[in-house]
């Protein structure tokens, strides 16, 4: 390892440790803020304790799961790479626990500064988002830096290396994928359990008190929202590092600067990210969107900047790169960073677009509602579907883009450069579901409306920025899993060339003209699918229990109504932990399971050219129909839960109107399209991709 390679090695790890000490004093400044009264901090206690409670239960279950594969995993390979899938399983588990942490401390405390305005509530919220975010991407990059420098230090084969990464990254996919579809399927059946019976049925508002599911509903967006997104960025910028560091010993063998740039490309943006956290404060306009808006561009335009010198000292600007049939340069691949910032804005534009109320998309699912449930379904279904065009074509002109100034290698670095903003980007998200709670337990406690009013401004923003963040994951989850397939095939084409290797003198191809190739496509292509089936129908189960249970209690005690009994909380919670844990396992396996099974079939009829071939189609398959379904599912869910805040606001006749129960309905089919299988898609096409990787590495030797 040559000292510049240790400095800017040491530089990144540095950078990543900044992050930890950034997040250590944010979120000690946010518990010295004031808990508010008595019945806030009972309210919030509740909701503490109900989080707590399933994530420890989640985690037991997969640890379990865990170990068996950590077994497997080192068995197949050795002990540095079983390590590597230690590390990545460990921290993106911490990651989420540690999000969910925050959160249920901070939203009492948002709710208790909203009394003094807008400005207070919002600091506040944002903060707590900013603590999560800079630990994901801290952790994520140290994670793979400080055991990368480890593995040089003591001069690890290079192949090893690549392998104990690969693994590194499968860890943090196994975990984000249980974590993102377990917290999606407790979040999102305690919100439509609790929508059912309380909106529609009883006629009570949101986060009312007399709701047995208000406060599982309330513990969900932690364990949902905070926890399961925490969980998956990290575990997408860890892969998309990693993916990018794979392509670079494929492309460049022995050239350590280019396997060191995607880190130092995400330690420099993480100290951009931690200058944008600074330049959210509210305006003159009393603009919360514009306020969060104005981090995310300093961080953006400062991460411009920044890269400059970056690209320069660890490539060189002038210097030439030869790859396959194209030569480029250092500023090559500065222009594909820059293009990967551009993209993350787009996309970002482009989901407020189709999930913010003040936009066409929003308020014509609101129009539909008037004239019924079927209509606004109906349009809500026309919107998630027409949402997937944009974002598309923005990739594909990403793509074409860098793929013209540095080939497969400029598309890394681009994928790469927009996850290196993730800890601005997951801030934005944590922040909603910290606003989310902070309203309910403004209802639940009674405090003045005029505090109820700022809470609710807050939170219209935060389902915005839920949204938003969750087309920004999908669209890079699908360049990044391109990364990966690219890494797949030229891992092949690699070990066709090892003299030794039970792969040598393979030739793969993916001509469509091979049936094979299209058997794995039509099976990739039908995975995303499936696994989104599974996830609606878990929260369509765990749904109709709630319903059920709150039914129960309505008319056993029909001194709840009254005020005069206080529902069974608990025992809801327990219900939904149960459910969830049970649901999750299967769908999860899913992924994981998909192209060993594939491979192996494959392999029985057609032999192993067949085998490889098919399963190199399916990752293909699985990336183009993936990311349609995560961000038709996304976007469609988004449009239909802002369009009913908009009639909530007023519009179309407002709270208790016949549009208004429609909307209600609406709302309910695109909970778990927008917060479970949408975005538990994000992971499972990576963790695809990953496993296949894996696997191709166990058959080379």
């Amino acid at each position: 390892m040559s000292s510049n390679t240790e400095t800017i090695l040491i530089y990144t790890i540095l950078a990543g440790l900044l992050s930890i000490v950034y997040g250590f004093f944010t979120g000690k400044s946010i518990l010295s803020s004031s808990a508010g009264n008595p019945k806030m901090q009972e309210i919030a206690s509740a909701i503490q304790i109900g989080a707590k409670a399933y994530l420890n239960r989640q985690y037991k279950t997969i640890a379990i799961v865990g170990v068996v594969v950590l077994v497997i995993v080192s068995f197949s390979f050795n002990t540095l790479v079983g390590l590597g899938y230690l590390i990545g399983a460990t921290l993106s588990g911490i990651a989420g626990y540690v999000g969910m942490l925050v959160s249920v401390q901070a939203n009492v405390r948002t709710a208790e500064a909203s009394r003094k305005g807008l400005a207070s509530g919002l600091s506040i919220a944002f903060k707590s988002g900013a603590v999560t975010g800079m630990l994901v991407a801290g952790l994520a990059l140290l994670s793979i830096a400080v055991y990368y420098y480890l593995l040089l230090s003591f001069r690890v084969d290079e192949r090893e290396i690549v392998n104990a990464l690969v693994a590194l990254g499968f860890g943090a996919s196994l975990i984000s994928i249980f974590a993102r579809l377990g917290g999606g399927i407790f979040t999102k059946g305690a919100d439509v359990g609790a929508d059912l019976v309380g909106k529609v049925e009883a006629g009570i508002p949101e986060d009312d008190p007399r709701n047995p599911a208000v406060i599982a509903d309330n513990v969900g967006d932690n364990v949902g929202d905070c926890a399961g997104m925490a969980a998956d960025l990290f575990e997408t910028y860890a892969v998309t590092i990693v993916a990018t560091m794979v392509l670079s010993s494929i492309f460049f063998p022995g050239d350590m600067s280019m396997m060191i740039y995607p880190l130092s490309i995400g330690g420099a943006c993480i100290l951009t990210s931690i200058i944008g956290t600074f330049f959210v404060k509210l305006g003159k306009s009393k603009n919360v969107m514009n306020a969060l808006y104005k981090g995310f561009v300093v961080s953006a335009f400062s991460s411009l900047i920044i890269l400059y010198p970056v690209t320069d000292y660890v490539l060189g600007l002038d210097n030439v790169y030869n790859l396959k049939n194209k030569s480029f340069t250092g500023m090559s691949l500065y222009y594909c960073g820059i293009i990967g910032l551009v993209i993350t804005g787009l996309l970002i534009w482009v989901t407020e677009y189709y999930t913010g109320t003040n936009y066409r998309p929003v308020r014509s699912v609101a129009g539909s509602s008037t004239t019924g449930h079927g209509t606004n379904v109906i349009q809500g279904l026309a919107i998630s579907l027409e949402a997937t065009a944009i974002p598309a074509l923005i990739i594909v002109v990403g793509i074409l883009t860098t793929n013209n100034i540095a080939g497969l290698y400029g598309i890394a670095i681009a994928v790469t450069t927009m996850l290196a903003l993730a800890g601005m980007v997951v801030a934005l998200d944590a922040y909603g579901p910290v606003t989310d709670n902070a309203g309910g337990i403004a209802e639940m406690s009674k405090l003045p409306n005029n505090v109820r009013k700022t809470t609710d401004a807050l939170d219209a923003v935060g389902n915005t920025t839920k949204a938003v963040t969750k087309g920004y994951a999908i669209g890079s989850a699908g360049l990044g899993a391109l990364v990966l397939f690219a890494a797949y095939t030229e891992d092949i084409k690699h070990f066709s060339k090892v003299a030794g290797s039970n792969l040598e003198g393979i030739i793969v191809t993916f001509d469509l003209s091979n049936p094979y190739v299209v058997v794995g496509l039509l099976i990739g292509g039908m995975l995303p699918y499936l696994f989104g089936s599974m996830g609606m129908q878990a929260v369509g189960r765990a749904g109709g229990a709630v319903v059920i249970e709150v039914r129960r209690q309505f008319k056993k005690y029909p001194g709840i109504m009254k005020k005069k009994q206080k529902p069974d909380y608990a025992k809801l919670v327990d219900l939904l932990t149960v459910a969830a844990i049970k649901e999750m396992i299967l769908p999860s396996l899913l992924p994981v399971l998909s192209p060993i099974v594939l491979y192996f079939a494959i392999l029985f009829i057609g032999g192993q050219v067949a085998a490889l071939a098919a399963v190199g189609a399916m990752l293909l398959g699985v990336i183009i129909t993936g990311l349609f379904v995560a961000v038709s599912m996304t976007a469609g869910g988004g449009a239909w839960d802002n369009a009913k805040k908009y009639i909530e606001d007023g519009n179309f006749g407002g709270k208790g109107s016949e549009a208004h129960k429609a909307a209600v309905t609406g709302d309910t089919v695109g909970d778990p399209y927008k917060d479970t299988a949408g975005p538990a898609v994000n992971p499972m096409i990576k963790i695809t991709n990953i496993v296949a990787l894996l696997l191709l590495a166990v058959i080379a030797v």
